[in-house]
């Protein structure tokens, strides 16, 4: 059972350093990891190398809520997939992921062929296609969290239009096909990752399609594989725990973890947790890095 760990990250080395011992450990997974370019110089340097720890020489200048989260995401499948090793399974992981279970390769053994993958139908009635429907302006796709940043009003505007019925700035490249949408993060067969990249290549209008729509990495992957002949593999669970916030503000992102969530990760039937954070909770990373083999 080879596996291939996409990394992305832009911080905290050292803890992304745990991360990448946890899961490259097992001396049959190859760890390839996508620094953002913004804080490439500092980061690079300073994290753990091995014959199976590759940092792509590829950089994005990622931004929340654009089309260069798919890029990295490309940009580590690419790299993955011309380096001619035939992998079983491709995941595709944050660095402020933790492995929180053990048996994983036992697991993915076990489920060979499975796409762990969350990926939900949505269509051009539904009251989330202004994710893609619209062309969104750059500026509107960052995250801030002041409620009164003019980029957040400006989104939130544009959203209330289009549940009136009113398109501002339609997307003049919307996707034709049945779109899915789920969390970013995956774990998929080999051939399912060849399959992605092939996709692309024969099929240049679908990166148009999402090009300047809002957070496509929660649909760009999920939509692909949900139209291909694969489909019928997808199993509803990318194997990822986490807990989304409470406030208007943070209630659409990922709570960070500490020790007082340890019972709920443990109790759940997923092997990995996101988000960590050294900077928040030091003593939950070195919890599940004894727990799991950093």
């Amino acid at each position: 059972m080879k596996i291939a760990h996409l990394v992305q990250t832009h911080k905290n080395p050292v803890q992304v350093n745990k991360f990448i011992r946890q899961i490259a450990g097992d001396g049959h997974s190859d760890v390839y990891v996508h620094i953002d370019k913004k804080n490439a110089g500092n980061i690079a340097p300073r994290i753990a190398g091995g014959r199976n720890i590759k940092i792509i020489g590829e950089s994005m200048d990622v931004k929340w809520g654009d089309i260069s989260l798919v890029d990295a995401t490309l940009c580590l499948l690419r790299d993955a997939n011309k380096s001619g090793m035939k992998y079983d399974f491709v995941c595709l992981r944050s660095g402020q992921d933790l492995l929180v279970r053990n048996g994983l390769r036992e697991y993915l053994a076990r489920n060979n062929g499975k796409i762990f993958m969350n990926a939900k139908k949505t269509g051009s009635g539904d009251e989330t296609a202004y994710f893609w429907s619209l062309k969104w302006p750059s500026f509107t796709r960052e995250r801030h969290d002041s409620v009164f940043h003019p980029a957040r009003i400006s989104r939130a505007a544009l959203i209330r239009l289009y549940r009136l019925g009113i398109n501002a700035i339609p997307n003049p490249n919307k996707p034709a096909i049945d779109v899915y949408r789920g969390s970013a993060w995956f774990c998929i067969p080999g051939e399912v990752a060849a399959y992605i990249l092939d996709y692309l290549e024969n099929n240049p209008w679908y990166y148009k399609a999402f090009r300047d729509a809002l957070a496509p990495d929660e649909y760009f992957f999920q939509t692909i594989i949900m139209n291909s002949p694969y489909a019928s593999g997808s199993v509803c669970n990318n194997l990822t725990y986490l807990r989304f916030g409470e406030t208007f503000l943070d209630n659409n992102h990922p709570r960070t973890l500490t020790v007082k969530d340890i019972s709920g990760i443990e109790k759940s039937d997923k092997f990995f947790a996101r988000k960590f954070d050294e900077t928040v909770d030091n003593n939950v990373i070195e919890y599940f890095c004894r727990r799991c083999g950093a």
